[in-house]
């Protein structure tokens, strides 16, 4: 059924009548499809699911085409980003070519479906923004931290869950808690990967996020867990270029203060919580989407 989806976001863009908007999204990298896959598995595999699934991909993929160009990122799943080979202004414009083309099929849907998704969008966008904002310096607030990862990424994928369960008619409420707890755990675990996996297993440069300005939970974690002399030391390695042993220190502190496991133990958690309240509703699939998720590599 994602053969149907790609289609169908193929067909949003050719409706366009612009063959360098045709070329510019023909290399921008699928990714996982999570959003899609989510609409399928809650509202089946219609037309009006895939539509859904296409406008909320196309959302996601404008997002990450934005979040490059603030992140000066060079690669993106493991081949080079638009605002690399094209240049950031065309990065920006495609993204919002993306998002405007979404936004206008959107309104086709139903109120309650299109205000759904168009209120996590929001919420996407103010995230961006305080992600920026966290990583003007060390960030130990954990509080601040989760907000803004809700905002940023669970949003989006609550409303997919939410939105979806709209047009099948069932209890849009337990699908978006679904829906916001594998979020905010998917992206606990991305703090995780980045800290633990290679680049070449990342498909972008790993151990990347604290010399961007991000400090992700495993960071604030072992924040928490360091003497005095070592939370000045790793606040003082933030947005920074990190060097070898730099790199090291932070891993064997991370497994001696046991911060990763926290971490890891506290997205385990959320999954947890949102497989359980799948299989209360006999969606065992949906269930199963959240155990590949905690348990990936990349």
């Amino acid at each position: 059924m994602l053969e149907s989806v790609e289609a169908q976001m193929r067909a949003f863009i050719e409706e366009l009548e612009n063959e360098e908007i045709v070329k510019l999204f023909e290399t921008l990298p699928h990714g996982k499809r999570l959003r899609a896959k989510l609409v399928l598995k809650v509202a089946g595999g219609g037309e009006e699911a895939v539509r859904l699934a296409a406008v909320i991909e196309m959302i996601h993929a404008a997002s990450l085409l934005h979040d490059d160009v603030i992140d000066d990122a060079t690669t993106r799943r493991g081949v080079a980003s638009l605002n690399a080979t094209e240049g950031s202004k065309q990065a920006i414009m495609m993204g919002d070519i993306l998002y405007s083309k979404g936004f206008e099929e959107l309104t086709a849907f139903d109120r309650a479906v299109a205000s759904t998704v168009a209120r996590a969008v929001t919420q996407l966008s103010i995230g961006e923004l305080m992600d920026v904002r966290l990583g003007d310096r060390f960030n130990p607030d954990i509080d601040a931290y989760m907000r803004m990862i809700y905002q940023k990424t669970a949003a989006l994928i609550e409303a997919t869950a939410a939105a979806a369960a709209l047009l099948a008619g069932k209890d849009e409420k337990i699908y978006a808690r679904y829906g916001r707890n594998l979020g905010v755990a998917f992206q606990i675990i991305d703090d995780i990967l980045d800290i633990t996996q290679t680049s070449e297993q990342l498909g972008k440069p790993a151990m990347h996020d604290l010399e961007e300005g991000k400090t992700t939970l495993p960071y604030i974690y072992l924040y928490e867990a360091l003497d005095e002399a070592g939370r000045e030391k790793l606040a003082a390695l933030h947005g920074r270029k990190l060097g070898e042993e730099e790199r090291n220190w932070i891993k064997a502190m991370m497994e001696e203060t046991g911060a990763l496991r926290k971490a890891y133990l506290h997205a385990r958690e959320l999954g947890e919580e949102a497989a359980a309240l799948m299989e209360g509703e006999g969606e065992e699939s949906l269930a199963e989407i959240v155990t590949a998720m905690i348990e990936r590599d990349f």
